[in-house]
């Protein structure tokens, strides 16, 4: 096991004018779980290539544990390597396709079948060593991909995007036992995906890129609750952050029948951010609050969101999204045509600079600090 350091890495594609990843710097302690999240074109898949070895640094370095391993080739960084395909040998068995790697550098043949055996027992394919990939479903295929990688004992595990092939319901049961998996092995992984829930529920910390720029590194409670802009604030958390942006007149800003205190030392031009859970739901005709016409309910069981436009916005207020999303209990019933009437919760609003983008300080709080 070791630690992952990038030291201003960089990687520029020939012919682009704009680096892929642009002065990434980032520590990853000594068995952590790390996860890089990011919208499609991000570099965040770079990033781990270029850990990895497949993509060549362009500036900077990259070191795991005490080495710089920003030009030593992909074979010789002790890093295992676990894509969206599982990429599985057809013609070979379960436990053949496991002990490949180990076979291709002579590796005994008792020492590969105790490696294979104990990696079958941690992943459950104990009964399934003398299949072929087509006898298996995908759930087990990603196993076996996983136990390919495990058996190489790595000093660090890369993992790109692996649960995207899979289906919803796999993806659930699939990702704790990664986590599981990762936390018995106490091996230093780097977590590359898309899927903001996989970020929030799986990584010791999480990292948010957007444009090859690191935006934002935090445990995922400090992501979602502190976000450092409004990238982060809208990208991290489903649904998406309601954002008011409007005028601070007397350090106050009116959103509907709402006046909220705005932080000290605002600009005149803020955002207010507030989360689908971060409303009250008041009595009808209730003052101080903003009155939203639902036009369509998402019903999930245990809780639903209703979506609607907001009412009486007033003049000097825009929102980000044409409609104000709104969660609600099971005990709270709304259908299209009714209108709530709202409240945000005061002390969880996040305020942020409209024209920078960036976090205001709360009352009481430190600055969000930017990566």
């Amino acid at each position: 096991m070791a630690s992952v350091s990038y030291e201003g890495a960089t990687l520029t594609y020939p012919g682009n004018s704009e680096p892929s990843v642009d002065a990434l710097t980032l520590d990853v302690a000594d068995g952590e779980f790390l996860v890089l999240v990011g919208p499609s074109g991000s570099g965040k898949s770079t990033a781990l290539r270029m850990l990895a070895g497949l993509e060549k640094v362009t500036g900077g370095s990259i070191r795991i544990g005490d080495r710089d391993v920003s030009h030593v080739s992909p074979q010789d960084r002790d890093v295992a390597m676990v894509f969206q395909s599982y990429a599985l040998y057809p013609n070979m068995t379960v436990r053949e396709n496991m002990g490949f790697a180990l076979a291709n550098v002579r590796t005994p043949k008792a020492e590969i079948a105790e490696r294979v055996d104990e990696a079958a027992r941690i992943l459950h394919l104990d009964g399934l060593l003398d299949r072929k990939p087509k006898a298996l479903s995908g759930g087990q295929r990603q196993r076996v991909a996983m136990g390919r990688a495990i058996v190489r004992r790595p000093a660090v595990f890369c993992m790109d995007e692996p649960l995207s092939n899979l289906d919803a319901k796999l993806r659930v049961s699939t990702r704790g036992e990664i986590s599981d998996l990762q936390r018995r092995l106490g091996v230093t992984t780097v977590y590359v995906t898309h899927d903001q829930v996989e970020a929030m529920t799986m990584g010791h910390r999480v990292a948010v890129l957007v444009d090859g720029r690191l935006q934002q590194v935090s445990a995922p409670e400090e992501i979602y609750r502190a976000p450092v802009n409004l990238f982060v604030a809208t990208f991290m958390g489903s649904p998406a952050m309601n954002l008011f942006t409007g005028s601070v007149r007397d350090g106050r800003l009116r959103i509907g029948g709402i006046e909220l205190a705005a932080p000290q030392g605002a600009p005149e031009r803020a955002v207010a951010g507030i989360r689908s859970e971060e409303w009250e739901v008041l009595a009808p005709g209730a003052p101080d609050a903003l009155e939203v016409r639902v036009q369509q309910v998402e019903a999930l069981g245990s809780e639903s969101f209703a979506y609607g436009e907001p009412v009486g916005l007033g003049d000097d207020v825009t929102t980000t999204a044409p409609r104000v999303v709104v969660r609600l209990d099971r005990r709270q019933g709304a259908r299209p045509g009714d209108v709530l009437a709202v409240r945000p919760v005061v002390e969880d609003v996040r305020w942020f600079d409209a024209d920078s983008g960036d976090a205001l300080a709360r009352a009481g709080e430190p600055a969000a600090v930017r990566a």
